[in-house]
């Protein structure tokens, strides 16, 4: 199973659509909250390109936010990219 990691701040609607669409999977993911990290959220800017959460991670690699992951979920490349291991 993939590593997902989810970057994501406490009051955001598209954070819970993301983490029900990997629940729903029965995708164990890890959680990190950038609401009070400045430099996290820089960090996460830098790398993905995009100000805003939530930003999924992929066995280390950026797929974007809830648009994105539910797009992956209809063309059936998520489940793809979740079955392949780190």
């Amino acid at each position: 199973m993939a590593e997902v990691v989810i970057y994501r701040t406490e009051f955001c609607g598209y954070c819970f659509r993301a983490k029900h669409l990997l629940e729903s999977k029965g995708v164990p993911f890890t959680e990190i909250d950038v609401s009070d990290d400045p430099g996290k959220r820089k960090w996460l800017q830098d790398v993905t390109r995009q100000r805003t959460v939530p930003q999924v991670f992929i066995n280390g690699r950026p797929v974007g936010g809830f648009d994105d992951l539910a797009r992956l979920n209809r063309s059936g490349e998520l489940d793809r990219l979740l079955a392949d291991s780190v």
